[in-house]
């Protein structure tokens, strides 16, 4: 939950703040001031200068690390236990589809916890980016997705590493999955030649793309994407790109 909330908005007037703290039985108080204890170990507000609470206890710590060190276990854990609190299946907690799954088995259950996985990634870049596309700054939400910067089969370690996600529209994530722009470590967007010289199709149809070359990616205020990442991400793109 702290970190699908912005620190900002981590107060007693936050409608979530107050769904929570009635779901655990605590105060709105309490729990406020619970995630700002949490807020305290967060590397992305400690380098903004932001500490949240100065005293915390030493469970949090070790939530903090367990969470860091096994995300995918624990992630899909958080959500059964909110589900579970709200009356609800994890399936319709995380808004995930399950029409198309077996009805029973470990085959359903495996994908289950993929995609509810999947969904909470998404939630979490989405509320860093305070859902707007990073490139062109579109704000509807139904045409925003998660894009990982190294895909989810290629790096395990990274899945649910907000870091590694970037909120896309849904035509620029498909171009950005495709090669076709990648983001420079110093956060660039770069748009292929390939759509720059028009190569795919009459120019115009590309501007939408090629007016962004150059420009500075819109960073978000937490979960700055990892430089690593997108070099990573940029070699393969640019590899394509000359071939």
């Amino acid at each position: 939950m702290p970190s699908q909330i912005p620190f900002g908005t981590i107060h007693v007037r936050n409608p979530r703040i107050q769904q929570l703290a009635k779901l655990l039985r605590r105060s709105v108080g309490s729990v406020s001031y619970k995630l700002a204890n949490f807020a305290r170990l967060d590397p992305a507000l400690q380098a903004r200068g932001i500490r949240g609470a100065t005293h915390g206890a030493k469970g949090e710590e070790e939530i903090w690390r367990e969470f860091a060190h096994d995300a995918e276990s624990l992630a899909f854990e958080s959500q059964r236990l909110m589900a579970e609190r709200l009356g609800e299946t994890v399936s319709e907690y995380a808004g995930i589809e399950t029409r198309d799954l077996p009805k029973a088995g470990l085959e359903r259950e495996a994908i289950v916890r993929l995609r509810v996985n999947q969904s909470f990634f998404r939630r979490r870049v989405l509320s860093a980016y305070n859902n707007r596309c990073c490139i062109t700054g579109l704000s509807v939400p139904a045409l925003l997705t998660a894009s990982h910067i190294v895909p989810w089969a290629s790096d395990t370690a990274n899945r649910l590493n907000p870091r590694n996600g970037l909120c896309l529209n849904t035509l620029h994530d498909r171009a950005f999955d495709r090669g076709l722009l990648w983001v420079d470590e110093d956060f660039v967007v770069r748009i292929a030649a390939q759509l720059r010289g028009g190569h795919m199709g009459a120019f115009g149809d590309a501007q939408w793309f090629c007016e962004f070359d150059g420009q500075p990616l819109r960073l978000p205020k937490k979960f700055t994407p990892d430089p690593t990442l997108l070099r990573f991400h940029a070699l393969a793109a640019r590899r394509a790109d000359r071939d």
